[in-house]
């Protein structure tokens, strides 16, 4: 079963195009928890939940209640239908993690309508799960954002990363780039290593690294050490603009 969680037309606020026009379909499941980026969400329980900044969209646990369930790749087409449009904009696929959904018939159904109908495809994701390039030339079409998560998300080192998958999300795809979260407590503690051992599986991907934040304050604390950072090491340095402006605000 396929979960969204929610949709909004805006601008990408992270990566290589940000400022784009971009509708955003946030898919629910993650096979990731990140609780070392310490955002928290509180549920309808009352139960703090920590985790990533869409944590509401991770856990299934506590937020599942407001997931919505899709049964046909009508229900995700319709969702193009509800915004004014200029011609065929970016489509963002994030979550959670959508590769989950990979191998789902409504889920591949959905992206070759997409690339049909001339829409740019993007997809935010970890890059631990691959896909069957062969299988689903649609995703040979699309654009991976590798947010490979490091030890600062608290997660298993083997758990987030594969080099062979990411090595085939990036050589097999249309395009991608690395997009790195980064706190300023953890610029010293050995990130800098662990961005290389994760570059030499692809080492012609442009890297993008991005203040952690699921605040307008968090992501400030974090920025300036951060530009530091990019500027020894040659990074690019992504802003979190959706945060910046709209700070906590979800479907922006």
């Amino acid at each position: 079963m396929i979960y969204l969680v929610e949709h909004f037309y805006s601008i990408q606020g992270e990566g290589k195009y940000t400022g784009t026009p971009s509708l955003f379909l946030r898919f629910g499941g993650c096979n990731m928890k990140c609780e070392g980026f310490g955002c928290s969400e509180t549920s309808r329980t009352g139960v703090d939940v920590r985790g990533c900044d869409t944590v509401y969209a991770v856990n299934k646990e506590h937020f599942s209640h407001s997931w919505i369930p899709i049964t046909s790749v009508q229900e995700l087409l319709n969702i193009l239908d509800k915004y004014e449009l200029p011609n065929a904009v970016d489509i963002v696929l994030t979550g959670g993690e959508p590769l989950i959904y990979a191998n789902d018939l409504i889920f591949v159904d959905f992206l070759n309508a997409l690339h049909k109908n001339g829409h740019k495809i993007c997809f935010e994701t970890n890059g631990s799960l691959d896909v069957d390039f062969e299988k689903y030339p649609v995703y040979k079409e699309c654009i991976f954002a590798l947010s490979v998560k490091l030890s600062n998300s608290g997660e298993n080192l083997k758990k987030r990363v594969n080099g062979d998958i990411i090595f085939s999300l990036a050589s097999s795809s249309k395009e991608s780039f690395f997009k790195f979260s980064i706190d300023r407590n953890s610029i010293n503690l050995g990130l800098e290593e662990e961005i290389e051992d994760v570059l030499i599986h692809s080492p012609s991907t442009p890297v993008y690294c991005m203040p952690v934040g699921g605040s307008k304050k968090e992501v400030e604390r974090n920025t300036e050490p951060l530009i530091e950072f990019c500027k020894a090491k040659g990074y690019n340095f992504s802003d979190r603009l959706h945060i910046r402006i709209w700070d906590k605000n979800k479907g922006v």
